[in-house]
């Protein structure tokens, strides 16, 4: 049985708890507060996400580079080919905070949104 130790980013609390790893693929998550902390780790280890921050460039706009972010998280086994792909995506001016800049990124299900204004030259 393989044991990793966890610490919940879920809430500000960060409280440490730990996975058992059965070797018949069973998970069992003790020692956390409560339930958020439980599913983090056991999705921590079967498929962790992150949400995605970058910048892509703007066309037309009064800065050159426009911050996005994720609509929601990302599985990181594709978050580095959705960071590739975004740097080839060139917004046009006038942008919106909260626009979607790419809809549905690599088939992930996930929004790319405008994160602030650009207004265009």
């Amino acid at each position: 049985m393989e044991k990793i130790n966890y610490t919940c980013i879920v809430c500000p609390k960060s409280c440490k708890g730990e996975l058992a790893v059965g070797d018949d693929g069973s998970l069992e998550a003790t020692g956390f507060d409560c339930n958020n902390g439980k599913k983090y780790a056991v999705n921590e280890y079967t498929d962790p996400k992150r949400m995605l921050t970058t910048t892509v460039k703007v066309k037309g706009g009064i800065f050159n580079l426009l911050p996005v972010v994720s609509g929601d998280e990302i599985s990181k086994s594709k978050l580095m080919d959705c960071i590739h792909s975004l740097y080839t995506i060139e917004a046009k001016a006038p942008v919106k905070a909260g626009d979607v800049v790419v809809c549905n990124i690599l088939d992930t299900g996930v929004d790319i949104i405008a994160a602030r204004d650009i207004k265009a030259k």
